[in-house]
């Protein structure tokens, strides 16, 4: 296998642990080279249209299962290179595990030399950040913006789609809206995970539910229009009590009924939910518009005992060209779990 892509990212439920300084706070080296290969395949999809060579981030469009996992358009069995990214926030996140930080072109500098082919950036709010600037130093790299992490909305401010005060609703709704602009650019997915919040103290189901399939139809709306998708993540019932398992999000696809609106299946969450994880992957065909890994005891693939050649098979037997996102904890160093993840993670293909 070329140096294909799994994206490494790192959230504990939704809420966003900062990756930022993922790649370390040593003196960056800005002489890495970038992996083998990835000038060639930048010009392939130059040649083939994918990507505009002038402004490369600007013209990348992910529809389901549409992400060129491969130039020759394999897309199952042993000659399927995976994509690699890893999530940097943007924000400081008040998360305690890990409080990354550090220069954010220098850790996509080192981000390039691990061989990854994209970032997955955490964005609390997209109003204070510079657009201009996040995608100039992701596209000098050739690098790919796969998904858009929300989750310090909920963690930071309290931000939730069911919450009982209409204007905390209300400002969730806007602030998946604001994320739209920047995800067009990119051709990034927009992530729901603990911004749809969970049924609080004198909230009946029904009703919490009823706000997050109003949310979600809205948010969905103003997406379509500019090509943008947005993917719920099934989170375990420690976490949330909202939507817990691939039987529920189905249902709520369902409910929603929009086209731009499917899943975000996460190994971690489904160990603890599905019955068969692969029977449950297998159900969710082509609604599965991102995919995040974390080992059964949420450290990087390898670390514990989930079969991830079968269940990266079973995924790629759906069709599904996308990311594969790894969060997990970044233990026993963020730096290590980086580099075991990539490595263990692109033996599975090695022939």
């Amino acid at each position: 296998m070329s140096n294909g892509s799994i994206l490494v990212t790192r959230y504990l439920g939704d809420k966003v642990i900062s990756l930022f300084g993922v790649v370390g706070l040593t003196t960056p080296k800005y002489d890495i080279e970038p992996f083998d290969g990835a000038q060639d395949k930048f010009r392939g999809l130059t040649e083939s249209g994918i990507v505009n060579s002038m402004n490369p981030l600007n013209s990348l469009s992910y529809l389901p299962n549409s992400h060129p996992a491969t130039l020759n358009g394999e897309t199952s069995g042993d000659n399927v290179p995976m994509k690699l990214s890893i999530v940097l926030s943007t924000h400081a996140a008040q998360f305690q595990a890990v409080a990354f930080k550090g220069d954010f072109e220098a850790n996509v500098a080192k981000i390039v030399g691990w061989g990854y082919d994209g970032v997955e950036l955490a964005i609390r709010d997209p109003n204070l950040v510079d657009a201009d600037e996040l995608l100039r130093v992701v596209s000098a790299h050739h690098l790919v913006i796969p998904a858009i992490g929300t989750g310090q909305a909920w963690g930071e401010e309290g931000l939730s789609f069911t919450d009982p005060v209409p204007e905390i609703r209300a400002a969730a709704i806007q602030r998946v809206r604001d994320h739209v602009p920047f995800a067009a650019r990119t051709g990034a997915v927009i992530i729901i995970g603990l911004l749809r919040g969970i049924v609080k103290p004198g909230v009946s189901h029904d009703q919490a539910y009823g706000w997050l399939v109003d949310a979600l139809q809205r948010c969905s709306s103003a997406a379509a229009p500019h090509g943008v998708r947005l993917v719920l993540e099934p989170i375990n019932r420690y976490e949330t009590t909202l939507i817990n398992n691939v039987e529920q999000g189905l249902a709520l696809i369902k409910a929603v009924g929009a086209d731009n609106f499917g899943l975000l299946l996460d190994t971690f969450h489904m160990n603890i939910e599905e019955p068969v994880i692969e029977d449950s992957i297998r159900a969710c065909g082509d609604r599965i518009f991102h995919f995040h890994v974390a080992d059964s005891n949420r450290w990087y693939p390898g670390a514990g005992h989930l079969d991830f050649k079968s269940i990266l098979d079973t995924l790629f037997a759906t069709g599904y060209q996308g990311y594969v996102s790894g969060e997990f904890m970044p233990l026993p160093d963020a730096d290590t779990s980086a580099e075991r993840g990539i490595a263990y993670l692109r033996q599975l293909y090695t022939a």
